[in-house]
This record gives structure tokens, C-alpha cells and sequence, in this order.
């Protein structure tokens, strides 16, 4: 925390960058494609420069494997960053559109042009991804930024700061490090648009803010994404598929797989291969934790994984799998629950960490009333080869994303959105949808110089009143 002194002096500061930044918006408003792409390849290389920095600081935050940082976190900014350059001169045209007969004497396009002053407020579990690609997406489009990281993973928020410096001026953007009055202090700032990642009990917080200013928001929050696994799946793929993406940053993904509904019949080979995966991914001896397998992220969140474990067990769950924890080392296995009741506490909050309840149903039917009892998902994940079973997941649930056969994926395929719905987020982005999400789409209209309007002025004779009855019968 900051004396009192201090935090005067860097509120102060925080109101300057603020402003400047504001006073600088109209000039970057006018900067050309060109411009943009090369402040995002500047961005990109000084961000490859600085690979080391980068894992040294996830490692020291979250005990991140390397392997895992460069499939994760740089491979994900550079798929971001590139695919901006390569489309953002098309992006920032305008469009042409249609005109109706009745005004066939004007013409008409929309216009993007760029939002303003945005703040990015990203969180712990990938703290550089996150980051950077909604940053890549508010360069792209023109805009100001400020960046308030978590103060969670201060090693990866040091080295956002020095990638910044390198790369742009404070009035351009600027990273802003410290704890939550220092984001409270900015969500009292009327910026045009606020993109958050985080939990939704947070979201609500920043929606209410936004509220204040009428700021435009992009949430990007959490929810439990439920995987179901029908009889026709094969379930050796749908296995190591979910055990990898579980269990990637110790379940500390906002799209990880939350629980699992699974159709008896398959219930139990799930669980085996399940355990298999486990164990081929991270070793045997799973009590002692792997170099593959990084923390969690701090004590608070420890003792809440531990404290959801030790209740799921009191109400009649069964560790199939992991179980174990280690305090000190912040480290809890991976772990597969079942006999999982649907009215375990597990159930009812975001897991976010290595926990993975398996629930028995009698058929996908009973896997889409389950889901559609709770609140919308992030993501929804369905291994199924009946094709009956894959339109109907589709067509009667509501979720952020559904993936057939996989999980996690569709988050980096640029030309997919990202984002929720309602409890799991509000908008989306990635790609053109993040350009969208930071820019206005300003609606233009030419008029020539002639408009039979001139016929319809006041006063409105009996002639005018047929003419307009005429008028509307036929356009």
C-alpha cells in the first residue's frame, strides 16, 4: 500500500497521464494504417525482445513452465499482433450502404472511427496475454490506453511497464501499477470505454462505474463452462483433451473446463483415462508436483480451492484422482471428483483451479436442462459424434462459445469473438471484433441538392395530405 503522501502524489499522476492522454486522442484519431501497423510491430518486436523477462516474470508470479508461456502467453500475443497488421488497413475503411428508393437522392456508409481513451483492466491467471491482445485491439483502432495489470503477478506487471516505456509515450499509453484503490481511483475517470477481465462479482463493479460516465464496456468474466461427454464420443480423445486443457495453468483459465457432464455408460472409462492423462502428462508421483505444472496463484486462492476440496468430500464427493496439496509450494494436484451431487457447493462457484468434477446423467437431455438451470457459460465443450446430439447442444443452450469435440481453442482463432453473455461477459473481441469493440461506428450520409421533401413543407394542404398517403403506400 501507499502512504498517504505517496498515493496524493500518484493519484495526481494518474489525473496528468489521464488528461494528456485525452489532449492527444483527436491526433491519433487522424493517423493512417500504415502508422498504426507500425506502432503494433514495434510493439511486437520490442515484446520478443524481452522473451526472457517474460519468463522469468511468470515464473516467479505463477511458477509457469516455459513450454507453457510460449504456447500460452507469447504465442498468443504474436497470433493477436499479426493478424491486426495484416487486416487493419481493411478494418478502418468505411462501408457503403444501401439506400431505400425514398431517399435514393442521398448516399450513405458507416465510418469507424476510434472510441477514445480506454482503460484495460487484466488479471492475474494470464497476466501478459491478457493484456496486450485487448491493447493490440485499442492501437489498432486508434485509441489512448491505460493499463492497470493485477497487482497479483507484480513481476509480469514490471515488465508490462518496461515494454510500454519502450514502445509508446505516457499521452499515447501508459501502465499503471498498484493495488485496487489504484484501479478505484481510475474507474472514477470518464473514459470511453473499459475493458475488463476478471471474476463477475468484479464485472458488476465496473459495469456501475461505467455506469457514471455512460462508458462503453467490454467484460470479459468467468462462469463454470460445462463439458458433456455423450456415449458416442470417443472418449480417449475427449480425455486427454480435457485433462490437458483443465490442468494447463493449474486450472487457472477462464475457459478451462469446468465440470463435466458425462453419460453413465462412459463414466467410468472417462475417469481412467482420465487418471491416465493425469499421470502421463505430469508423472507419477503427483504429490510432488512437476516442473510441468505451475502454482497457484497466491495463499487466498489457495485456501479456497482447499477449503471447496475439503467441503465437496464432506458432501459425498470422491477423489478419483490427485487430492493432495502442499501449502508452502502453494501446490494442489491435479484432481478428478466423482459421485458428485448436483448440489455440491463445487457446483455452484467458479472453480478456477485443478478441481474437475465428473456428474453422471442419464442422456444429453439432462445435460442441457442442467446447464440451462445455472447462469450462461463462458464456453460450453461437447464430445459427441451423433450429429442429432451436436445440433441439439447447439441450437437449446445459450453460452459464450460452443466447441464440438475440443476445448479451449476457439479462443484463439481470431476470427472468432470472445466474450460471454450476461453473467459470463458483456461484448467481445480478438481480431476485427476486438477493432469493433474500440471503435464507433459512425453512420454518414451525403444529400444531393435535390430532395422532394421541398414538395412535403408546411402547411400541409389537402394536396400534401394525399401526396403523403400516396407516399406511404408505395415506399
Amino acid at each position: 500500500m501507499f502512504y498517504k503522501n505517496s498515493y496524493i502524489i500518484y493519484v495526481q499522476h494518474i489525473d496528468n497521464t489521464f488528461k494528456s492522454q485525452q489532449k492527444n486522442c483527436v491526433s491519433l484519431s487522424l493517423t493512417s494504417s500504415k502508422q498504426r501497423k507500425v506502432k503494433i510491430q514495434n510493439l511486437l518486436n520490442n515484446f520478443l525482445a524481452m522473451e526472457e523477462e517474460v519468463l522469468s516474470a511468470l515464473s516467479k508470479d505463477l511458477g509457469k513452465s516455459k513450454t507453457e508461456v510460449y504456447l500460452a502467453e507469447i504465442l498468443g500475443v504474436k497470433t493477436e499482433a499479426l493478424f491486426a497488421i495484416k487486416n487493419i488497413k481493411k478494418w478502418m475503411k468505411k462501408r457503403r450502404v444501401p439506400t431505400p428508393l425514398s431517399i435514393s437522392f442521398t448516399k450513405s456508409w458507416v465510418k469507424p472511427e476510434p472510441k477514445g481513451s480506454v482503460l484495460i483492466i487484466s488479471p492475474w491467471n494470464y497476466p501478459i496475454m491478457l493484456c496486450l491482445n485487448p491493447l493490440i485491439a485499442a492501437i489498432a483502432a486508434g485509441n489512448t490506453a491505460i493499463i492497470k495489470p493485477s497487482e497479483l503477478t507484480p513481476e509480469s506487471g514490471k515488465v508490462l511497464q518496461e515494454l510500454i516505456k519502450r514502445t509508446f509515450s505516457e499521452n499515447e499509453v501508459s501502465v499503471i501499477l498498484g493495488e485496487k484503490s489504484v484501479a478505484e481511483k481510475l474507474l472514477t475517470l470518464p473514459f470511453n470505454h473499459i475493458l475488463f477481465t476478471g471474476s463477475p462479482e468484479i464485472g458488476k463493479i465496473v459495469m456501475r462505474a461505467a455506469a457514471k460516465h455512460l462508458s462503453g464496456v467490454t467484460l470479459e468474466l468467468g462462469g463454470k463452462s460445462p463439458t458433456v461427454v455423450d456415449s458416442s464420443a470417443n472418449i480417449k480423445d475427449a480425455a486427454w483433451k480435457i485433462a490437458f486443457f483443465k490442468f494447463a495453468n493449474a486450472g487457472q483459465t477462464c475457459t478451462a473446463p469446468d465440470y463435466i457432464l458425462c453419460e453413465e455408460s462412459v463414466h467410468e472409462k472417462l475417469v481412467q483415462e482420465l487418471n491416465k492423462n493425469i499421470i502421463h502428462f505430469f508423472g507419477g508421483n503427483i504429490q510432488a508436483g512437476s516442473k510441468d505444472y505451475c502454482s497457484i496463484a497466491n495463499e487466498l486462492h489457495f485456501n479456497r480451492l482447499e477449503t471447496m476440496l475439503e467441503e465437496s468430500k464432506n458432501n459425498g464427493a470422491v477423489v478419483a484422482c490427485g487430492g493432495n496439496k502442499n501449502k508452502k509450494e502453494l501446490y494442489i494436484s491435479p484432481t478428478v471428483l466423482t459421485g458428485v451431487q448436483p448440489e455440491n457447493p463445487i457446483l455452484s462457484e467458479e472453480i478456477f483451479g485443478p478441481l474437475l468434477p465428473v456428474i453422471k446423467v442419464k442422456g444429453v437431455n439432462e445435460a442441457i436442462n442442467y446447464i440451462n438451470g445455472k447462469p450462461k457459460p463462458l464456453a460450453l465443450y461437447l464430445f459427441s459424434k451423433n450429429k442429432t446430439n451436436q445440433n441439439l447442444v447447439l441450437n437449446s443452450t445459450s453460452s459464450g462459445g460452443l466447441v464440438i469435440n475440443d476445448c479451449v481453442l476457439h479462443h484463439t482463432n481470431p476470427n472468432l469473438p470472445f466474450g460471454g453473455i450476461n453473467n459470463s461477459g458483456v461484448g467481445s473481441y480478438h481480431g476485427k471484433f476486438g477493432f469493433d469493440a474500440f471503435s464507433h461506428q459512425k453512420a454518414v450520409m451525403e444529400s444531393s441538392g435535390f430532395s422532394p421533401f421541398k414538395l412535403m413543407l408546411p402547411p400541409y394542404t389537402e394536396t400534401k395530405v394525399r401526396l403523403a398517403n400516396l407516399i406511404k403506400k408505395f415506399f
